[in-house]
């Protein structure tokens, strides 16, 4: 199979319209060239031959039709053979290439220090936020976004604005401290609605997810689409300081 296909690219020809003479007589040469090699080598070789020969004889004779009228080609069965032959051959190319770059990959052993293979969160995430996700805090945040472009007044919006200074992140997050300290529990959604502006608002959120990862501060839902219930969990405050 893999000689005929040599043939059928070698000449060029469409494999859905083999000519057979042409490409059986060209077989037939390099067989005879085989002649030297042991038997059991070139079997296959012989099977092929006869087969072609077959196909040349029956391509002589006048053409055999069906019952509905179609008329039956000799090279059908052997087209579908080199077709078969010819997905397997690129198939069996393409694993090959795989394995080559497979085998050119090298992986180091996990070999970390005992100190990180042992280290643990004080922590756990899991604990804090509990079945809380980012996803659900994005929408409330989102939503209290959208409430403060409604509250600009598109006429008076025109004559300009009052600079205000710079909301402080460290500054932001101690005041939602004292915040929580006093209160304990308070609304999510609240909170943000404190909020002056749009940049206020962003770091009031930025805030509350940093006291969540330092575990000084819990979120829960009591039910799905409810606003979020935030419980500050420490006894004291972190001062300004301690962030970096």
């Amino acid at each position: 199979m893999d000689l005929l296909l040599q043939l059928i690219e070698k000449n060029k020809v469409n494999i859905y319209d083999i000519p057979i003479a042409m490409i059986t007589d060209q077989y037939m040469e390099v067989l005879n060239e085989l002649k030297q090699y042991p038997m059991d080598n070139i079997s296959e070789f012989l099977v092929m031959a006869a087969t072609l020969l077959r196909i040349k004889s029956q391509m002589l004779l006048p053409v055999e039709v069906t019952e509905e009228e179609e008329a039956v080609d000799p090279r059908t069965e052997l087209v579908e053979r080199l077709l078969e032959y010819k997905m397997y051959k690129y198939a069996s190319l393409e694993l090959k290439d795989r394995q080559i770059d497979a085998a050119r990959h090298l992986y180091r052993a996990e070999k970390l220090p005992k100190e990180v293979a042992g280290y643990k969160e004080e922590i756990a995430a899991e604990d804090v936020v509990g079945d809380v996700t980012l996803n659900r805090l994005n929408e409330i945040f989102r939503d209290i976004m959208k409430r403060q472009d409604d509250r600009v007044d598109p006429i008076r919006s025109r004559f300009g604005r009052i600079e205000k200074e710079e909301v402080n992140f460290k500054e932001k997050i101690l005041a939602i401290q004292q915040f929580g300290l006093s209160h304990k529990r308070f609304s999510f959604r609240r909170l943000l609605e404190k909020a002056c502006d749009k940049i206020e608002l962003i770091v009031t959120f930025l805030g509350i997810l940093e006291l969540i990862h330092m575990g000084r501060v819990s979120i829960r839902q009591n039910r799905p689409f409810d606003d979020f219930e935030v419980e500050y969990l420490a006894s004291d405050v972190v001062p300004v300081e301690a962030f970096v």
